[in-house]
């Protein structure tokens, strides 16, 4: 496992996105909508550090479930407050291929959200990604699979205080221990 970016680095790229968010919301309420489970501890940090008046809310969306690539992405609306009328801040872990944020937001709007903004941790390099890109970005990565900072690995590695790049050896160690 190498270490992409280190506890101290996520540190100040969550204060600095949230100070983008600030400026961008002006103390406007906000409704901060977390996509479980990746972005748990993003989403932690972050809404601590914003100053707006905010409510809060959770939506789960899946599209990894035990693999190293994007799936078919599953979407659990359930426990989502009332979006109706409110500017959301739809917060994720990573923007990989960025079909998951992109429906999401549909969805959010199609819920009746005056507006659906976006903010990631990671945004990947990648040629294939999905032509909307995210309003606030923490870090942008290159094209490696990463856990840590609450992005998994079949459930694995939530923990990590930093983000690492897991090699193909620890992906095939991992799956044959949890897999």
């Amino acid at each position: 496992m190498r270490t992409l970016i280190t506890e101290t680095q996520l540190s100040a790229g969550v204060a600095q996105l949230a100070r983008e968010i600030d400026a961008h919301y002006r103390g406007r309420p906000i409704t901060v909508v977390a996509v479980l489970t990746g972005s748990v501890v993003l989403f932690a940090d972050l809404i601590r550090r914003l100053s707006m008046p905010q409510r809060v809310g959770v939506i789960q969306a899946s599209s990894y479930r035990g693999g190293t690539k994007p799936g078919e992405l599953i979407i659990d609306a359930k426990m989502l407050i009332d979006v109706k009328n409110r500017d959301v801040l739809l917060v994720d872990d990573i923007f990989d291929t960025g079909a998951t944020i992109a429906k999401l937001r549909e969805e959010l709007l199609a819920m009746g959200a005056d507006s659906v903004a976006t903010a990631v941790l990671l945004r990947k390099s990648r040629e294939d990604q999905h032509s909307m890109r995210p309003d606030f970005i923490a870090f942008e990565i290159p094209d490696e699979f990463v856990v840590g900072y609450g992005l998994d690995y079949l459930d694995m590695y939530r923990n990590l205080p930093y983000i690492a790049i897991l090699e193909p050896a620890e992906i095939a160690a991992t799956a044959a221990e949890f897999g």
